[in-house]
Formats: C-alpha cells, structure tokens, sequence
C-alpha cells in the first residue's frame, strides 16, 4: 500500500508539474497570440493608409520625402480665393512654406511658372499671415519684395524670378494664377 501510495504521489507532482509548465506555454502562446494580434491590426490600419496615400498620388497629388505632406499642384488658373476653395474642397490649404528645402521643391514642380502660396496681408497691410493665421517668419522675397506697386497687392505666389528661393512676390489677389495646395498625411 506504502508503495503504491509513493508512485500515486511521484505521479502526481509530475502531472502537476507538466500542468504548471503547460499552463505557462498558454499564458506565452496567449501573449504572442495578442501581440501577433496587435501587430496584425497596425499592418491592416498601415495598409490602408497607403491605399489611401496611393490613390491621392494617382490623383497627382506629389509626395517630398522630408515632411509629412503632399502636394497638389493645379494646371488651370484662378485667383487666390477661388485656389483656396479648390485646395479646401481637396481637404488641403494652399502650400504653407517652412524651409529653403521645401522652398526648392516647390520650384522644381512649378518649372518656372508662378503659382498662388498661402500667404497673404489682407488683414493688415504689410503683415504677412498663413492661411493657418501663423505669422510669416521666414520669407523667400524676391528683390524688392513684397512692394504693393500695382497697389492693393495682398496675395503671395512663388516663381516671380528664375531664382529657385528668392522668388516669392506679392500680387493682387483677383490675378488668376496656377496654385499648389499641400496636405498633411500620416504615414
């Protein structure tokens, strides 16, 4: 009986022991299922996002690598409310410059052409403000800009001169020009 007793508890600890140990591989086997879970879910959300990203660029809308934004830029003119609207019914604004790198990729796109940016004084004269009401802090001007000579000269487009900067001018906001609209994307 003693030793019957003795194997049915060597048996035990064992069955308990394969029973510890398989209750830890399902709690591991359940952590990797909802990390695999989780990690399954962000691929789908990333793989929709680019979907959505892939049809805005056969739209035409342009992607610079730098920031977070893609550009659309139109190929019929109209001034500047008028682009505004467009860029608006596009879910963008007209282009908000922040840096001589994006500055430069504007003037690569427009090959010369001038086009309507999102800047304007309509406000305040000489007070130079975003479309996002953002202060103008940095300016691309070309020489001897922004001057107001035809006088009410209230909107800001970019490719006034060869120079692929310093080429921003001020125009009256009622001349129809091209416009590029940018916006924001999460990738």
């Amino acid at each position: 009986m003693w030793i019957k007793y003795n194997i049915l508890t060597r048996e035990n600890k064992q069955l308990q022991t394969s029973y510890n140990n398989l209750t830890k591989e399902r709690d591991q086997l359940q952590t990797s299922y909802n990390n695999l879970t989780k990690e399954r879910d962000q691929l789908q959300r990333d793989k929709e996002e680019l979907q959505k990203f892939s049809k805005l660029v056969d739209a035409g809308w342009m992607y610079f690598g730098k920031y977070s934004s893609i550009y659309y830029m139109s190929n019929e003119n109209r001034d500047w409310t008028e682009s505004r609207q467009d860029c608006r019914g596009r879910g963008a604004d007209l282009v908000i410059i922040n840096t001589k790198e994006e500055q430069e990729f504007i003037s690569e796109l427009l090959c010369s052409r001038k086009a309507w940016i999102g800047l304007n004084d309509r406000g305040t004269e000489g007070v130079w403000k975003w479309v996002d009401d953002t202060p103008l802090t940095t300016g691309y001007w070309g020489h001897g800009e922004p001057n107001s000579r035809a006088g009410n000269e209230d909107c800001a487009l970019t490719g006034d001169t060869s120079d692929p900067v310093w080429n921003w001018a001020d125009y009256p906001c009622d001349h129809k020009f091209i416009w590029i609209c940018e916006k924001t994307i999460v990738i």
